[in-house]
């Protein structure tokens, strides 16, 4: 699977580009601002309904403009299907599959796989544990849709709580029967969310490991430890606990929207005890891990995107990245780098065909066709 064409319009700092693709390579070279990264969150965003890097449709739309288009031609085999995003401001975000709209976003994904390596992967490690359950959230989802309908629907059930926490605590009073109706739905929903995440922790781990020894030489065993308040006892129970503290602070305080991943190295925490390296290979090895495990479940091979990832990692480490590139594990890459003459020489290295983009002042054209 790949994508054949891309189109924007309106699209972050992109006025209107058309863009053929190679179904193999591709490198977006130009100096740091012009936007290369912009095109690989284009494929991200038909991909996934969302950007990879700011959450916020409307704030994603060219300044002064009222909205943006992103269109892509998917070839997978001999069939072929267009995908549409629009965004207008104001309104609701629309996506299409052949012109026929979807009545839910969930429907589009796992549908047409990506997996971006970034230098912003490093805000799984820094920043809190929402990004982590996203990222854990966002892979399970694209293979099992139930899962993404329970995500839905425990969130929708959690508003309504905390909103009638807040109302009677505004109001001065506490109506246990109607915490109880939401309470319920928590618990339906929040234990099947739990065993569908700890279920996959416990196969991805492995695949995790082997990536992390290519790259590391397999100096370190690396955990993603699972914390969840489900995991210190019966979740209603611990609702019904927490009753009293939820209404003094007005939301929810225990649940499955709280937990979070622990990422480790010899079982201490990477984020204060592993080194740059570490936390680098670490990343990689997530992200690769990932890419493993959606290819066996989707069945076809998502889409590679590495964003500046050259300038940020030591030789060793785009040395055993391009190598798996070089054996055929990739399917369609879509790369950028600042420097022409680095992407020229290691993809020449690896003796595998690319086609280059020059990135300038808003505009991407074609420097050279696969060589």
């Amino acid at each position: 699977m790949h994508i054949e064409k891309l189109s924007i319009v309106n699209f972050k700092n992109y006025r209107q580009v058309e863009l053929d693709l190679s179904s193999e390579i591709n490198c977006f070279v130009g100096s740091n601002g012009a936007g290369k990264t912009n095109l690989l969150d284009a494929v991200h965003y038909l991909s996934m309904c969302r950007s990879y890097l700011n959450p916020v449709d409307s704030q994603n739309i060219l300044f002064d403009e009222q909205f943006f288009v992103i269109q892509g031609l998917w070839k997978r085999g001999e069939a072929a299907d267009q995908i549409y995003c629009g965004v207008k401001k104001g309104t609701k975000k629309v996506f299409k599959k052949n012109k026929v709209q979807y009545e839910k976003l969930a429907e589009h994904i796992g549908c047409y796989p990506s997996v971006m390596i970034s230098p912003y992967d490093r805000n799984l490690i820094s920043e809190g544990s929402e990004l982590r359950r996203k990222w854990m959230d966002g892979i399970i989802a694209q293979f099992d849709h139930h899962f993404l309908d329970d995500l839905i629907k425990y969130g929708k059930a959690l508003d309504q709580r905390n909103a009638l926490l807040k109302n009677m605590a505004d109001f001065g009073f506490f109506n246990r029967e109607s915490i109880e109706v939401w309470d319920a739905q928590l618990v339906t929903y929040g234990q099947r969310i739990f065993s569908a995440r700890s279920a996959f922790l416990e196969e991805f781990i492995g695949v995790f490991q082997k990536y992390y020894d290519d790259l590391s030489d397999q100096k370190e065993t690396v955990g993603l430890e699972y914390k969840s308040h489900l995991l210190e006892g019966e979740f209603l129970r611990q609702l019904q606990q927490a009753e009293r503290q939820d209404h003094r602070k007005q939301y929810t305080t225990i649940g499955l929207h709280k937990d979070d991943l622990i990422f480790t190295i010899n079982g201490h925490p990477v984020k204060k005890f592993g080194s740059q390296g570490q936390q680098k290979s670490y990343l990689i090895a997530l992200k690769l891990a990932q890419f493993e495990w959606l290819t066996r479940y989707l069945k076809v091979k998502p889409i590679m995107l590495l964003d500046d990832i050259f300038d940020k990692l030591d030789n060793k480490r785009v040395g055993r990245l391009m190598q798996l590139v070089s054996d055929n594990n990739f399917g369609q890459v879509l790369v950028t780098d600042t420097d022409e003459e680095r992407v020229k020489r290691i993809f020449d290295n690896i003796q595998l065909p690319f086609k280059l983009f020059k990135v300038h002042e808003n505009e991407v054209s074609v420097s050279q066709k696969e060589i």
